[in-house]
């Protein structure tokens, strides 16, 4: 063999594989076999517009051997949308076994939502249970009690488009624990008839707007807590102390206050008293002077002075 026509052999296996990749007769015959409706010219049509072939013929062989009727150009435009086709194809073959019904627009719709639409019809399929954490609610006798439920629910796929999450339906059901426990007389009641909870949050209707459909709610746990009520009372009591001993503080500094001011009163007037004593020689003086008072006069005052300090003196003994 010489160069020249292995050279001529390498370039026909070239433009060989070259013509398979662009006419994907391997998958159009494939395609044909299996039912499915994919011309060689939508084919090639894929490759130009950057659409895996094998990935559209695929889907379009499983959902026709289900049973599906698929078409080519929606499963094209799903994925140029940045959908996943395999996971929507899949999510329709297993609602069309279960009786859900589930089209392609809808399956479409919701895998561009970013929800898993297969692991949504699953969960339709196989309900999934959920485990609320811990929820504290008092009863109306001022125990708490702690309560750890398991919410059983199933995936509404009409809904899923816009529904609430998980999060959602685990705070509605905590909100629904909290209030049905706070409505009760004692925890006693709780105690003995927890279901009674679960009638309650059932009858509430908590699924609504959101993505799940709650087939039950099951209390797992309650467990007692602390004796809110005595607490309560307790910082009740001790705020009413620290009051009272605030208004006494402020009786005994308004009193102290007034003991100061009346103090003050009588520091004035002994000041006042001091001050009229010491004008009574000059008023004296003054009287003598104008003939008003006589040197008797004088000696009765004096010898009634004596005696009011001897009494005084006397009395102090």
């Amino acid at each position: 063999m010489t160069p020249m026509t292995f050279v001529w052999i390498a370039v026909g296996f070239v433009l060989l594989l070259l013509l398979l990749w662009l006419f994907p007769v391997t998958l159009w015959f494939q395609a044909l076999i299996s039912g499915a409706r994919v011309s060689l010219i939508q084919l090639i049509l894929m490759r130009w517009r950057k659409v895996p072939p094998g990935t559209i013929v695929q889907a379009m062989i499983a959902g026709t051997k289900a049973g599906l009727k698929l078409n080519a150009n929606e499963l094209e435009a799903h994925y140029l949308a940045k959908g996943h086709v395999g996971r929507v194809v899949n999510a329709l073959i297993s609602a069309d076994k279960a009786n859900i019904a589930l089209d392609f627009k809808k399956a479409a719709a919701i895998d561009l939502a970013g929800r898993d639409v297969f692991e949504a019809v699953q969960m339709s399929v196989n309900p999934k249970v959920i485990n609320t954490p811990p929820v504290s609610a008092v009863a109306k006798d001022g125990i708490q009690l702690i309560a750890k439920a398991r919410v059983t629910v199933r995936t509404n796929i009409h809904q899923l488009v816009g529904g609430a999450g998980e999060e959602t339906v685990l705070a509605r059901v905590g909100e629904g624990i909290v209030s049905s426990i706070g409505s009760a007389a004692t925890h006693k009641e709780v105690l003995e008839n927890p279901d009674s909870i679960s009638k309650v949050v059932l009858s509430k209707g908590l699924d609504a707007g959101t993505a799940f459909e709650i087939l039950s709610i099951d209390i797992a746990d309650v467990d007692v807590g602390k004796n809110i009520g005595a607490v309560l009372q307790m910082d009740q009591a001790n705020a009413d102390k620290n009051i009272a001993q605030a208004r006494a503080e402020e009786r005994r500094a308004m009193a102290v206050a007034q003991e100061q001011e009346m103090k003050a009163k009588a520091q004035e007037a002994r000041a006042k008293v001091i001050e009229a004593e010491a004008e009574v020689p000059l008023a004296m003086a003054e009287a003598f002077r104008n003939g008003n008072l006589g040197i008797m006069d004088y000696y009765k005052f004096k010898n009634i002075q004596a005696d009011t300090e001897m009494r005084a003196n006397i009395a102090k003994k």
